[in-house]
């Protein structure tokens, strides 16, 4: 792997100057709002030595925030969807705790969505038209590739030994992330009934840990579909190690170009990457690939249906920086979807949700305690923060339950 540059060391971070008016107007709109605070309590110390505490009535996290660099301050000015991750990512602020910032900025920004200043936000996002979510074959396997691909070396460090990118479901603090994620993978091979009989196909096969243990525990032959091709070689050797070539099959392609007739269906955690105007095209291909008494269970992360209209007419820093194109479904566009363009129909639904806050902690854990390992290959800070980010944000937004994780069975209607 090519040695990423690593960003300049911080005596070179550049400082902002109260001189320069645009700065301190941005400064200004920023410590207003925090003025603003309904949830938690934040300490906030400038560059200068000044430090500012701002409390709100309800509790919250409390956290404290040092910023290195006040151009932190134009960036949520100017962009507030991607200027605080990317002012991490350029060390221009730091805090005692991640996730709790992030959890501290979001229950704020959605009090003050439903009645406060920042309302007229949401009434103008409503006559945005939506950023095109479109992809042909080429730009969904460019997307893929973007993330993916970054390295099967660099997902061993932080995955469970299965491999499993996805949310686990735990019974206790004690358990391990492995034993987690086979309750996960065996929670969709029950909800999909699996049995010697079945014939799978997997839409999203990963690295081919729900592929291994349908095979194994429940005897069924699978067949594993994945973009990436750093997924499809590793799924590859690890079916044939595991010596269940003859009842697994992993194939590079596009689920839309699928041929052949399945017993089951099932889609962990990969709807989210195909975009909202695909939605229609997932669910009309597993109607064509279906069985007439097939079962189908998605697994998706979900965004509650009443703050959809306004997620899909923006962008935010994970969908920019870490899955370019995605978009993050509700279970009502599912819904809406499946009832366009096939005779699917959503015969139960379990939110796991709350499992992703242990789930993102462990990973994150993990990524910091391989810290060597990541840098030996070739990965740089700037490469560290951005996941650092992504993954304690992502944490937050599920503690604060503006993201969801749910398994959906889908029957046909009859």
């Amino acid at each position: 792997m090519a040695k990423r540059r690593a960003v300049p060391p911080q005596a070179a971070v550049r400082r902002g100057s109260r001189a320069d008016p645009g700065l301190s107007a941005a400064r200004a709109v920023v410590l207003r709002a925090l003025s603003g605070l309904r949830f938690g309590e934040l300490e906030l110390r400038l560059p200068s030595g000044e430090t500012r505490r701002f409390r709100g009535a309800a509790p919250g996290p409390s956290v404290t925030v040092t910023v290195a660099d006040e151009n932190v301050f134009r960036r949520l000015a100017t962009r507030p969807q991607v200027g605080l991750g990317d002012a991490y990512v350029a060390g221009e602020w730091r805090t005692d705790d991640l996730p709790g910032l992030v959890e501290l900025v979001v229950r704020n920004l959605e009090a003050a969505r439903s009645g406060g200043p920042l309302r007229w936000l949401d009434r103008l996002q409503e006559h945005l038209p939506p950023p095109t979510t479109r992809k042909n074959t080429a730009a969904a396997e460019e997307a893929i590739h973007a993330h993916y691909d970054l390295g099967n070396d660099l997902f061993r460090l932080f995955l469970d030994e299965s491999m499993t990118y996805s949310c686990a479901v735990w019974e206790d603090e004690a358990e391990t992330l492995e034993e987690a994620q086979r309750r996960k993978l065996r929670l969709v091979a029950e909800k999909l009934r699996l049995g010697p009989d079945d014939h799978v196909l997997e839409i999203g096969c990963g690295w081919g840990s729900f592929a291994l243990l349908a095979a194994s525990d429940y005897g069924c032959r699978v067949t594993g579909l994945t973009f990436s091709e750093a997924q499809w070689e590793l799924a590859r050797r690890r079916v044939a190690e595991a010596g269940l070539t003859r009842r697994v099959g992993i194939l590079y392609g596009d689920y839309r170009t699928m041929t052949g007739r399945f017993t089951k269906v099932a889609s962990i955690e990969m709807i989210e990457a195909i975009g909202y105007e695909q939605f229609p095209v997932f669910f009309a291909t597993c109607d064509r690939l279906l069985e007439p008494d097939g079962l189908a269970c998605v697994q998706t992360i979900a965004v509650p249906d009443h703050q959809f209209e306004r997620y899909r007419r923006s962008r935010d820093w994970i969908q920019h920086r870490i899955f370019p194109g995605s978009l993050i479904p509700s279970v009502g566009a599912l819904a809406a979807a499946m009832e366009k363009a096939s005779r699917l129909r959503i015969h139960s639904l379990e939110d796991i949700g709350p499992n992703y806050i242990p789930t993102l902690r462990a990973w994150r854990e993990r990524f910091f305690a391989s810290l060597a390992e990541v840098r030996r290959l070739g990965y740089d800070e700037r490469f560290v923060r951005v996941w650092d980010f992504y993954l304690a944000s992502s944490e937050a937004l599920f503690a604060t339950r503006t993201r969801r994780d749910v398994q959906l069975v889908l029957a046909r209607s009859r």
